[in-house]
């Protein structure tokens, strides 16, 4: 890791996260295209999930810096607005416990861009994926069970996360 990652801030002040996966798939389109044209879509398809996996990998550890107190599924409840920020997702809670944060996303307006900016075919790679790596960087207890998504098409996405206090 360089020394300019290392100092980032988890997140830029002002910016909505929908507006920054926004600008990181605009990026990201190119080189897909790009690596499809030379490489072939098998090989373009896993340059990106390696990238967004890696990148997710980061901004998890970036959270974790930036928790007060250190990282916890409390911690990590208290920045969900920055992903739901502005109607980007709408959820239903389930459960909020200290060891358990389930709810299901009804609405996905990650989803919606990308199919607007015509990454359908590569969505998950660039949104879902992230959920579970980004949970790898955080904190290794913090695990993600999720058996649906709406950008695979199904009616809702089903979050299990549950933190292993140890």
């Amino acid at each position: 890791m360089s020394q300019s990652s290392a100092a980032a801030p988890a997140h830029p002040e002002g910016l909505s996260m929908l507006e920054k996966r926004k600008i990181e798939a605009e990026i990201l389109k190119e080189v897909y295209l790009t690596l499809k044209d030379s490489h072939g879509e098998a090989v373009a398809r896993q340059t990106v999930a390696d990238a967004v996996r890696r990148s997710a990998i980061e901004q998890g550890k970036a959270f974790a810096a930036a928790a007060p107190g250190g990282s916890s599924l409390k911690a990590f409840q208290d920045v969900m607005p920055l992903w739901t920020r502005g109607g980007a997702l709408e959820i239903e809670v389930k459960e909020q416990t200290d060891t358990s944060f389930t709810f299901n996303v009804v609405r996905c307006r990650y989803a919606e861009t990308y199919r607007a900016m015509g990454l359908a075919e590569i969505g998950p790679l660039l949104s879902c994926q992230r959920d579970g790596s980004f949970c790898e960087g955080y904190d290794p207890k913090l695990k993600l069970e999720r058996t649906q998504t709406i950008m695979q098409g199904a009616s809702h996405c089903d979050f299990r996360y549950t933190y292993e206090k140890k």
